[in-house]
């Protein structure tokens, strides 16, 4: 859209000498430089109030957002043009009192000075963002990584599976909602994930599917990969407390996310997609081997755990805990458990 400037600007100079004049070239640019700003104020708050009716179509799904879109922009260039023509007339005015001023027909009964009214059509094609901020729903794409282990005996140490080299993966869509009107703190931050959560043994060990039992035995050759995958579809639920501080823009709050620090608590819940044991090793004969096994090891098909992250505007560190143990008759529970970094890309 394209700008416009509208300058007005009247410069008086006192001469010294008290002149006797009704009503002032002082006073007469003033008045219209008065009736030019409540002109723009007028046309603003009819602006505001046609966005929000937009606004309302787009939240009862009546018009999609290119749509609403293409009618904020429409109504801001019908509002700027109407203030360039109501204005285009008392530029005219203003003409008319300069002359005036030059031919002598107005006298100057006070000190110097200088007025200068300045606005843009861009205000208004921005006006609904700048009042608002983003919307009070907003998506995001969240990644995670990071080192993957079971709890046995309510412990880490002392581990079956290496600490550095089992890993998880997270991926998938958030949805983060602003639970109070007027206030950025708390969040209700929802979607789904698809997890990968990897095993790897120590010692040439691997997981052998023993009835409802699902042991950990040592291979009679060497291994040279050992990864017991789990990939899982959750739903993850958090409370998300967001400290970014709103701003205050022409008596509106203006609302943004993930641009100071966050905190996030909750969990997830969500059903096993498939479990598959990876081996690589040198068969009698040098050959490399690579061997895929897909099934379900007793592992539980159904799973749940708690999660929390806190970090600062896109990036956290990120912690989650199952509470299902991952197999379902084990003698000993053991519950996965993840450490890493988590990224929340807007």
């Amino acid at each position: 859209m394209r700008n416009f400037k509208i300058y007005l600007v009247v410069f008086v100079c006192l001469f010294g000498s008290k002149m006797r004049a009704q009503e002032s070239f002082e006073g007469k640019a003033k008045d219209i430089a008065s009736r030019i700003e409540t002109i723009v104020k007028e046309e603003k708050n009819e602006l505001k109030v046609e966005v929000e009716a937009v606004n309302e179509q787009l939240a009862q799904g009546k018009i999609t957002n290119e749509e609403a879109d293409e009618k904020k922009k429409a109504l801001a260039e019908a509002r700027a043009k109407t203030i360039e023509e109501k204005v285009a007339k008392l530029e005219e005015e203003l003409h008319v009192l300069v002359q005036d001023k030059v031919d002598g027909k107005i006298k100057v009964v006070d000190t110097s000075k200088t007025i200068t009214i300045h606005f843009s059509k861009d205000y208004f094609s921005h006006h609904d963002k700048c009042s608002n901020g983003e919307k009070r729903t907003t998506s995001q794409f969240v990644f995670a990584l990071g080192a993957n282990n079971l709890v046995t005996d309510r412990q880490v140490a002392n581990s079956d599976f290496k600490y550095w080299k089992s890993h998880f993966y997270e991926w998938g869509l958030t949805y983060n909602t602003r639970i109070l009107k007027e206030d950025n703190l708390l969040h209700f931050k929802y979607g789904m994930s698809l997890m990968y959560n990897n095993l790897r043994a120590t010692d040439d060990r691997y997981f052998v599917k023993n009835g409802a039992q699902t042991d950990l035995v040592t291979s009679s050759v060497h291994l040279d990969e050992s990864r017991f995958r789990n990939v899982y579809i959750m739903v993850p639920l958090h409370l998300e407390f967001d400290f970014t501080k709103k701003e205050i823009r022409d008596d509106a709050n203006y609302f943004r996310t993930h641009k100071s620090m966050r905190v996030g608590l909750g969990g997830y819940a969500g059903f096993r997609v498939k479990s598959k044991q990876i081996l690589c090793y040198d068969d009698a004969v040098g050959n490399d081997v690579e061997q895929k096994t897909e099934g379900n090891y007793n592992v539980n098909d159904f799973n749940y755990g708690l999660s929390t992250y806190v970090g600062y505007k896109a990036t956290s560190i990120y912690l989650k805990y199952d509470l299902q143990p991952l197999f379902e008759n084990n003698a000993v529970d053991q519950n996965n458990i993840s450490l890493g970094l988590r990224f929340d890309f807007n």
